[in-house]
């Protein structure tokens, strides 16, 4: 049985691409009404994920990272203030006469680091710890951060319920992360075996599901017409330019292994697209919010696209 689940679990992560696309073209289909059960399960499911992840890591390794986090630190300047910047200059070259459609960019830009950032980290076997400590600190640096870029950027005091954001944020990655790495310490890695059987494959499945309820939710948002080509286009452009972002900060960091540039890929590239929709809806007009809804469409599929790329290059080398 332990063979059988281990040949799913290495199955699945040889096709992430085709279980990516699934996802997203099922959600095409399947129209899903969000609620708060919903978010909940969403929620249940990243708890999971990440938990299943942090199995991998010794909470040793995440402390020395802590003790030492100038990668963390690199990566949440490269979030919070290069592709905001990038994202805005963007935003004026393809939308000069659009101010709604350039705060959808700039908002989508300048959101939190997304939690899938921490499952593609360990499936391209990059530096998980640091991608934990990254994720962790941008949960208790954002409540701050935010306001003062919509104060200063855009010129609007927003109220956001940060206590439930931290909430959310701390009950999908810090509380699972820390179980699962006592529990890699406690277990002296034997865990190790659970996380690349069933819990490896039922995570990669729970990737899914979360892919399939985004698409579904944000699908029947879009305004699908002629005007929505070009839109298309250019948020596939800056989502890109968020990975692009990433790769060029590597080259500041004197350790360039695979793993680290990796590292750096991810977690500049994938952001928390629902709280930038929730940001978007709550307080700016709804065509704001296009740019982010497409966004989540491209975020994951430019994510798998990724790693068969690096596989490929390992692959000549």
């Amino acid at each position: 049985m332990s063979r059988m689940f281990i040949n799913w679990n290495d199955w699945l992560a040889k096709n992430m691409l085709a279980l990516v696309l699934s996802g997203l073209l099922l959600g095409f289909f399947i129209p899903i009404s969000d609620s708060f059960l919903l978010r909940r399960v969403v929620v249940a499911l990243f708890a999971y994920m990440t938990f299943v992840t942090a199995l991998n890591t010794s909470f040793r390794d995440f402390l020395k990272v802590l003790r030492h986090p100038w990668i963390p630190l690199w990566i949440l300047i490269l979030v919070h203030f290069v592709t905001p910047l990038t994202a805005w200059a963007a935003g004026l070259i393809f939308y000069p006469n659009d101010s709604s459609i350039r705060l959808g960019y700039l908002i989508g830009a300048c959101i939190p680091i997304g939690v899938t950032s921490i499952i593609w980290t360990s499936l391209v076997k990059g530096d998980l710890a640091t991608s934990l400590v990254a994720v962790t600190l941008d949960t208790f640096i954002v409540p701050f951060v935010l306001p003062l870029f919509f104060h200063f950027a855009v010129g609007q005091t927003i109220h956001l319920n940060y206590l439930q954001m931290v909430e959310e944020l701390m009950l999908m990655v810090t509380v699972p992360s820390i179980i699962g790495m006592l529990f890699h310490d406690w277990t002296k890695g034997k865990v190790t075996g659970f996380s690349k059987s069933i819990g490896g494959a039922t995570a990669k499945l729970g990737l899914f599901l979360v892919i399939l309820i985004n698409s579904g939710v944000v699908v029947p948002q879009i305004p699908w017409d002629i005007s929505i080509v070009k839109t298309v286009f250019v948020t596939l452009f800056i989502v890109s330019t968020g990975y692009f972002v990433g790769y060029l900060g590597s080259f500041v960091i004197k350790d360039r292994s695979r793993g680290t540039v990796l590292t750096m890929i991810y977690n500049v590239g994938i952001r928390n697209n629902a709280c930038g929709l929730v940001i978007a809806l709550t307080y700016f007009p709804v065509r704001v919010a296009i740019p982010i809804t497409l966004s989540i469409l491209f975020q994951q599929p430019l994510a798998t696209l990724i790693s068969h790329l690096y596989k490929r290059v390992k692959t000549v080398k």
